[in-house]
C-alpha cells in the first residue's frame, strides 16, 4: 500500500498521544523527528484501526470527513474533570447545547452536545462505535439524547469527534456529525487518582477519585482484565454567594425591572391580603421575613421577595460515578473475543425558591380569594391573598442510572475482517418531585381554614403535606443492538488497493416517561409525558478508492427500516486529493436523516415554559404595571403519530496545509440543509395573532391569562400556547472550522506546542412554507430551544503547552462571541423589530446595547511527575476571574442574568483544583 510522508504522520499523530491540551484534528500531521522515527510501526497498527465516519481499516487515517481526536493525555493536561465538560468545549459544539447548570429544565441533571448548533437530537454519541441508551426525559419533552454525565473518564483512550454527516454508516441522528468515545481495549497495572477543588468566592466545592486496574497480556496470557471506577461529588454554589446584578432579579438600581410592583407578582411575598371589593389596599399578614416592607399610596403595602437571591443556584449538587470491567480474550492468531459491563449513576439535586399561590396553569389562580370566615381573613368580605410557601421546601431530585453490557468477537476469515457485537443498554432516571402545590389541597386548605396563612410556624407537618403531597416517577429508555460489519481489500488500483466495508445493525428502542404531574394535580408545574418502542433494521455499505496515489474517491450509503416511520435511504460521497506531500483538500456530499422521537410521534404531550416579556405597546395599555413584567408564559404541545422524519442535505470542503514539519493547519467548509424539520406551534406568529386580535392557524390556541386587576378592559396576557407538532420548514447553517497546530523541539528535550482551534457560524436560518425567514446567528435565538442560550457566531480555544522534562504545564484560552438579545421565534424582533427580550418598565432596551458581550476565561494547569510511580497535579480554571457577561433574558441561569450554557466559569469564578496520582 502507498505511503507517502503525509499519510504517515498523520497515521502517527492518531495513535501516539498528542502533547496539547486541545482537541486534535485527526488530519493534522505530526512533526516531531521521534514520531517520524515512528512511523512504520504506526501504519503497521493502523491497518487494524477503524477510523469514526469509516467502516473500513485505514493506514492514512485522514479521511475525507473532518474528524477531531482527543487523547487521554490531553484531557488530564486541559484540567477538565468530567466528559461532558471535555466534549462541550468543542468549538463546534453550539446552539442547543445542555449544560449541567440548567437544573429547572424537563432535562435537568443531564448534559448533551449539540454539533453545528442543531441541538442534541441531531448529534449521534457512540461508545466504542455503538449506539447508547438516551436520557429517559426529553430535552424540552421533545428531543432524545445522550446524557455524557453517565460516560465516566477513567477508562476512555480517545474521543473521536466526526463533524460531517453520518447517516450512510450510522443512521438516524447523525446530521450533525458524531461523538464516538473510545475505551481502552485493556490495560495492565494499577493507576489512581484523587482530587479536590473549590471556588475561590464559595461553593462549589469538588473531590474526585479514580482507580484503574487490570492485568494479562493478550499475546503470552491470551488474555486480558481490567477494571475502572471513578467518583465524583461536587457541592452546589449559590446565588447569594455572588455579586451584583448576579444574586438577584431586581435590577432597579440599574434601571432595569425590580422585584414587582404589586405583591404576588415578579417580586412576590410573605403574604398580603386586600378585600375583594376594592374597598382597601394590600397589607400584610405578618412581619417581613424575606425582605423588607413596601409601600406605595396606590396599592398598600406588602414584603419584598427576591427568590433568585434566597435561592437560586449557579451550580447544582451533583454526584456522579460508575463502574467498568472488560475482560478480552485472544481466542487464535485471527481472533479476539471480549465481553464488558458498566454501570453509571449521575445524582443531581435541584432545590427551588417556594411555590405561590398565584399560577396561570393548568388552574388560574392569580385572582384566588380567602373566604370569609377563613382565619387568616380580617374582613367582612372575601380577601384576595398573595403568598409564597415559605414553610414548604420545594425542588427536585434525579438520579440517573444506566447499565450496559456488551459482548464483541472480531477476527479475520479469508480475506475478510470481520466484527460481531450485542449491546444491551438500559437507563432508569428515578424523579423525586417536592414542595408543587396540589390545586385541590390548597381549594381545601382556603375553604376549610386549615393552613394558617399569617402564622406558617403554626401549620403541622400533616397540613402541610396535604397541600405539597410531592410525587415521585421512575422512566426509562432501552437501547438494544446487534452490529454485525465485516470488510476486505478487492483489488488494486493506481493508487492501491480498494477496499470493500458492509454491515448490518438491528436494534431495539423504547422510551417510557411517566408524567410529572398527573391529573394536571400541582399547579405551575410543566407536564411531559411520553411513551413508544420501535424496531430498526439497517444495511449499510462503503467503498474506497484510490483511483491515484494523490486522488482518493469514498462511497457509501445506508438503507434502514423503521417499525414505525417506515424506510429511509442515506448515500453519502467523499473525494481527497494531494497533489503534494503538504497539502490535501477534501470534501464530501451526504445526504441524512433524523427519524422522529417517541416524543415526536409517540403517545405523547409536552407543556413547558418559557420567561417571556410582552411587547412595550402592551405594557403601556396596562400602565407599565408589575403585570406586564417577564413571566412564565406556558407552552402546551402535542405529539403527531403522522409526522415524518427529517432530512438533510451535508456539504463539506476542506483544505489541510503542512508546510513545515513543526506547522500544520486545516480549514473546512459545512453547509447544512435541513428539512421537513419537527417543530411544535410556531410561538412568533401565534402571538402576533393573539395581539392583533386575528384568528390562529389550524390546531393553535393561545389561552389568555385573567385580567389585570389595574387595567380588567386591557386584552390581557398570553397564559398559554397549545399546539402540535409539525413538519413545517426548513433549516439552513453555514460555517467553517479552523485548526492550527505548532510544535518546537528544543534543547533537554524541551516542547513547546501551540493548537488553535476554532468555529465561525456564516448563518442559521429556518424558512418558513410561506417563504418568510427568521435569522438566529449572532442572537439569543431560538430562545424556545431548551435554556434560550442563542447562537453565538464565534467559538474559540487556545491552547499553549510546555513540557520541561518531569513538568507539564497547559495555559488553555476560550472564547465565545457576544450576541444581539433578540430571538425572532418568541415574536419579539419579528412583530417590534429591534426590541429587545428584556426591557425597562419604561418599555426600553435593558441593556440599552440591547446586546450580550463576548466571554472568554483562561485555564492554567499543571503536573509533576516525581518519578514513575507519582506525579502532582494542579490547576487553576478561569485564572483571571473573569466574570460573565450580563444577560438577564437567559432563563437557565435561574434567572440571574447570566447564560450559564457559555460562560459558567465567569459566575463559578477562579476555581483551584489539587491531586495526586499514583502509578504501579
Amino acid at each position: 500500500m502507498n505511503r507517502n510522508k503525509l499519510s504517515l504522520a498523520l497515521a502517527a499523530l492518531l495513535l501516539a498521544p498528542a502533547a496539547t491540551a486541545l482537541a486534535q484534528d485527526a488530519s493534522t500531521p505530526a512533526g516531531t523527528p521521534a514520531q517520524k522515527q515512528d512511523n512504520a510501526q504506526n501504519a503497521k497498527q493502523l491497518q487494524t484501526v477503524t477510523v469514526t465516519g469509516s467502516a473500513l481499516p485505514r493506514i492514512d487515517a485522514e479521511t475525507p470527513s473532518p474528524v477531531t481526536v482527543i487523547t487521554a493525555q490531553q484531557i488530564q493536561r486541559s484540567g477538565l474533570t468530567t466528559l461532558s465538560d471535555v466534549v462541550r468545549a468543542v468549538s463546534a459544539d453550539n446552539s442547543g447545547s445542555v449544560p449541567n447548570a440548567f437544573s429547572n429544565g424537563f432535562a435537568a441533571g443531564s448534559s448533551g452536545v449539540a454539533l453545528r448548533g442543531l441541538t442534541v437530537n441531531s448529534t449521534l454519541v457512540l461508545i466504542d462505535g455503538h449506539r447508547n441508551a438516551n436520557y429517559p426525559v426529553s430535552d424540552d419533552g421533545q428531543r432524545s439524547f445522550v446524557d455524557l454525565n453517565t460516560i465516566p473518564l477513567a477508562a476512555v483512550e480517545r474521543i473521536e469527534v466526526l463533524k460531517d454527516g453520518a447517516s450512510s454508516l450510522y443512521g438516524a441522528d447523525a446530521i450533525a456529525g458524531v461523538v464516538n468515545v473510545i475505551l481502552r481495549p485493556g490495560f495492565k497495572g494499577v493507576e489512581a487518582t484523587a482530587d479536590v477543588g473549590t471556588s475561590q468566592h464559595g461553593g462549589g466545592f469538588t473531590r474526585k477519585a479514580t482507580l484503574l486496574a487490570g492485568g494479562g497480556d493478550l499475546d503470552t496470557d491470551h488474555y486480558n482484565a481490567y477494571m475502572s471506577v471513578q467518583y465524583e461529588k461536587d457541592n452546589a454554589i449559590w446565588a447569594r454567594d455572588r455579586d451584583f446584578p448576579f444574586n438577584t432579579t431586581d435590577l432597579s438600581s440599574i434601571g432595569g425591572p425590580g422585584l414587582g410592583g404589586a405583591p404576588g407578582r415578579a417580586g412576590g411575598t410573605d403574604g398580603a391580603i386586600k378585600p375583594s371589593d376594592g374597598s382597601g389596599l394590600w397589607q400584610p399578614l405578618r412581619a417581613c421575613t424575606t425582605g423588607p416592607l413596601v409601600t406605595d399610596p396606590k396599592n398598600g403595602s406588602w414584603c419584598r421577595y427576591d427568590a433568585a437571591n434566597l435561592y437560586g443556584q449557579v451550580q447544582p449538587e451533583m454526584e456522579q460515578g460508575g463502574i467498568y470491567g472488560r475482560f478480552t480474550v485472544k481466542l487464535n492468531d485471527t481472533t479476539k473475543a471480549y465481553l464488558s459491563a458498566s454501570y453509571n449513576e449521575a445524582r443531581t439535586w435541584a432545590p427551588r425558591g417556594p411555590r405561590a399561590i398565584q399560577t396561570s396553569t393548568p388552574n388560574n389562580t392569580n385572582n384566588i380569594t380567602l373566604p370569609v370566615g377563613n382565619p387568616s381573613n380580617p374582613f367582612a368580605v372575601p380577601a384576595l391573598i398573595s403568598y409564597n410557601f415559605g414553610d414548604i421546601p420545594d425542588g427536585f431530585n434525579y438520579d440517573n442510572h444506566v447499565a450496559r453490557v456488551v459482548g464483541d468477537v472480531a477476527g479475520t476469515a479469508g480475506d475478510w475482517n470481520y466484527d460481531a457485537a450485542l449491546v444491551i443498554n438500559h437507563a432508569w432516571l428515578d424523579t423525586k418531585q417536592y414542595g408543587y402545590i396540589s390545586y385541590q389541597g390548597l381549594m381545601d386548605a382556603i375553604n376549610s381554614g386549615t393552613y394558617n396563612f399569617a402564622n406558617p410556624a403554626a401549620n403541622s407537618a400533616a397540613v402541610r403535606a396535604s397541600l405539597a403531597p410531592g410525587y415521585d416517577k421512575t422512566s426509562t429508555t432501552d437501547m438494544d443492538t446487534l452490529d454485525l460489519s465485516a470488510s476486505r481489500e478487492l483489488w488494486d488500483l493506481p493508487g492501491g488497493p480498494m477496499g470493500l466495508g458492509l454491515g448490518a445493525q438491528f436494534r431495539h428502542e423504547a422510551q417510557n416517561d411517566p408524567t410529572l404531574n398527573p391529573n394536571f394535580e400541582f399547579q405551575g408545574l410543566g407536564n411531559a409525558q411520553t411513551k413508544g418502542s420501535r424496531d430498526i433494521s439497517g444495511v449499510y455499505a462503503e467503498v474506497d478508492m484510490p483511483l491515484l496515489e494523490s486522488l482518493e474517491l469514498d462511497a457509501s450509503g445506508r438503507f434502514d427500516h423503521y417499525t414505525d416511520v417506515g424506510n429511509n435511504f442515506s448515500p453519502k460521497i467523499g473525494i481527497k486529493y494531494k497533489p503534494t506531500d503538504w497539502l490535501a483538500l477534501r470534501g464530501t456530499y451526504s445526504k441524512g436523516f433524523r427519524a422522529p422521537s417517541f416524543a415526536e410521534n409517540g403517545s405523547s404531550s409536552t407543556q413547558g415554559f418559557v420567561t417571556y416579556t410582552p411587547p412595550p405597546d402592551f405594557q403601556k395599555a396596562h400602565g407599565n404595571n408589575a403585570y406586564v413584567l417577564p413571566y412564565a408564559l406556558s407552552e402546551y404541545t402535542l405529539a403527531n403519530k403522522n409526522i415524518k422524519p427529517e432530512k438533510a442535505n451535508s456539504l463539506t470542503f476542506g483544505v489541510v496545509l503542512q508546510p513545515a514539519d513543526w506547522l500544520s493547519a486545516s480549514l473546512d467548509y459545512y453547509n447544512i440543509k435541513k428539512s421537513n424539520n419537527i417543530v411544535a406551534a410556531d410561538t412568533s406568529s401565534a402571538l402576533a395573532n393573539y395581539y392583533a386580535g386575528l384568528p390562529q392557524a389550524p390546531g393553535v390556541t393561545v389561552v389568555p391569562d385573567l385580567p389585570d386587576p389595574d387595567h380588567p378592559g386591557a386584552l390581557p396576557r398570553p397564559a398559554e400556547i397549545i399546539g402540535s407538532y409539525l413538519n413545517a420548514n426548513e433549516l439552513k447553517t453555514t460555517g467553517v472550522d479552523l485548526d492550527v497546530q505548532a510544535r518546537f523541539t528544543f534543547a533537554n528535550s524541551w516542547q513547546y506546542i501551540s493548537e488553535l482551534t476554532g468555529t465561525q457560524i456564516f448563518q442559521w436560518k429556518i424558512q418558513f412554507a410561506d417563504g418568510s425567514t427568521q435569522s438566529y446567528v449572532g442572537t439569543q435565538g431560538p430562545y424556545n430551544l431548551s435554556s434560550g442560550a442563542g447562537t453565538p457566531r464565534s467559538r474559540a480555544s487556545w491552547a499553549n503547552t510546555l513540557v520541561a522534562g518531569p513538568l507539564t504545564v497547559t495555559g488553555t484560552l476560550y472564547y465565545t462571541s457576544g450576541y444581539k438579545e433578540t430571538a425572532a421565534d418568541v415574536g419579539v424582533l419579528g412583530l417590534y423589530d429591534g426590541d429587545c427580550l428584556s426591557t425597562t418598565p419604561d418599555g426600553l432596551n435593558f441593556p440599552s446595547s440591547c446586546h450580550v458581550g463576548a466571554f472568554y476565561d483562561f485555564d492554567l494547569t499543571g503536573s509533576y511527575a516525581f518519578n514513575d510511580h507519582f506525579s502532582l497535579t494542579a490547576s487553576v480554571m478561569n485564572a483571571f476571574d473573569r466574570k460573565p457577561p450580563f444577560d438577564p433574558a437567559n432563563y437557565a441561569g435561574a434567572g440571574i442574568n447570566y447564560n450559564p450554557t457559555w460562560s459558567q466559569a465567569g459566575l463559578v469564578g477562579r476555581f483551584y483544583n489539587l491531586g495526586v496520582k499514583l502509578k504501579f
